[in-house]
């Protein structure tokens, strides 16, 4: 069974802020904003949802292939994903471009000011989702406009069953794309801003969208998680990280753990919980691929958590 992740690879430049953005941005000036600030902490990740979606997917052992586009720049990225026995045969490299970048500046209560450069994402609708490639699940995450439309009908045109997570892609869409995506999926997945503005532009309530399609997975960081599915509503508790150090990704590793529990036809309080556990596993860590484990530890963790083993 393959896992095919359709979504960003990109360049996470990750800079700590030591304050507070609202001491030095007045609330009456913002309409003509001119501020600098000094960020002596600098790390520069390998980043994007499908790259980082597919690292977890390898820890828990599940064969998941990235699709994307990405620039000239991309050696070092795909050094990283073959020392870690990663596919790279659905991502394209598109000559005079860069591979997708994200500059992000953090302050010290965790607020973020992103600028995003998409260089080579602009081009992934140019590949198409292949057939007969053994592909039993695909997730389509944020990438170009084009992409997002294209791989979700080439999924659904194929009978394949995916996920769809339009993460920060929500602004290219109106409540009719909306609707028309959760009519193809066969599970949606939103944090719980994203859900407002989904719901907002849909007019559809949780249980509506959870009943055109099979689940509808609400996201809430460190209050857990909903699941809207065969008319009922779950709550899945959230685990407690052992430390908290980088939020960015989270999301990205709770999906995994959505794409292991399905491929193993898990029941929902289940897979939800083993979502929880990724997100909790890879907080603890500076990056969105520096997190490991083992299927011991993953094991060990759950039965701490929830109380029963896996």
């Amino acid at each position: 069974m393959t896992a095919l992740v359709c979504g960003s690879l990109a360049y996470d430049t990750v800079m700590v802020f030591d304050g507070r953005f609202k001491d030095h941005i007045l609330a009456d000036r913002v309409h003509m904003l001119s501020v600098s600030f000094l960020v002596p902490q600098m790390r520069r990740n390998f980043g994007g949802c499908a790259g980082n979606i597919v690292f977890t997917l390898k820890l828990l052992g599940i064969d998941g292939d990235a699709l994307g586009a990405v620039g000239e720049d991309f050696d070092p990225y795909e050094t990283w994903l073959r020392r870690h026995g990663l596919s790279l045969k659905h991502i394209r490299r598109i000559p005079g471009t860069y591979t997708a970048q994200a500059f992000i500046t953090t302050d010290l209560d965790d607020n973020q000011i992103t600028a995003f450069h998409p260089g080579a994402m602009q081009h992934s609708g140019e590949i198409d989702v292949p057939r007969g490639a053994g592909i039993t699940l695909g997730l389509v995450g944020p990438d170009s406009r084009e992409a997002m439309v294209k791989h979700s009908e080439q999924f659904a045109n194929a009978g394949v069953p995916f996920i769809f997570d339009v993460g920060q892609g929500l602004p290219l869409f109106g409540g009719a794309d909306l609707e028309r995506f959760i009519e193809q999926a066969s599970w949606m997945v939103v944090n719980d801003y994203e859900a407002e503005l989904v719901q907002e532009r849909t007019g559809l309530t949780p249980d509506k969208i959870a009943a055109r399609c099979k689940a509808y997975i609400v996201t809430r960081g460190a209050a857990g998680s909903t699941v809207y599915a065969d008319g009922k509503v779950l709550e899945i508790p959230p685990v407690r990280a052992e430390k908290v150090v980088d939020p960015t990704g989270c999301g990205d590793a709770y999906r995994a753990g959505l794409i292991y529990g399905l491929t193993k036809g898990l029941d929902w309080a289940t897979t939800g919980r083993i979502a929880s556990l990724m997100g909790a596993i890879k907080i603890a860590h500076h990056g969105t691929q520096t997190h490991a484990f083992t299927h011991a530890e993953v094991g060990e963790r759950f039965k701490q958590a929830f109380g029963y083993a896996l």
